[in-house]
């Protein structure tokens, strides 16, 4: 019985910090999903003005906040 309880609260825990909340930011289209370990950010942004592209895209994914994958240039 007991081992049982701590299995279902050893599943809840996982489900919280596995499942992401999606944000949306107001900077050109960014979407950035946020869990407690992680996060991924699908960058659609609008580029500084002495940049020659019009807007920076890209994928950044972070897990427990050190940079993993950052494509957006």
């Amino acid at each position: 019985m007991k081992k049982r309880i701590i299995a279902i609260i050893c599943l809840v825990l996982v489900v919280i910090f596995l499942i992401p909340i999606p944000m949306r930011l107001k900077d050109g289209g960014t979407v950035k999903y946020q869990a407690l370990l992680y996060s991924i950010s699908k960058v659609h942004r609008l580029a500084p003005l002495e940049s020659k592209k019009e807007y920076e895209e890209g994928t950044i994914i972070n897990v427990l906040g050190i940079d993993i994958y950052n494509d957006v240039q």
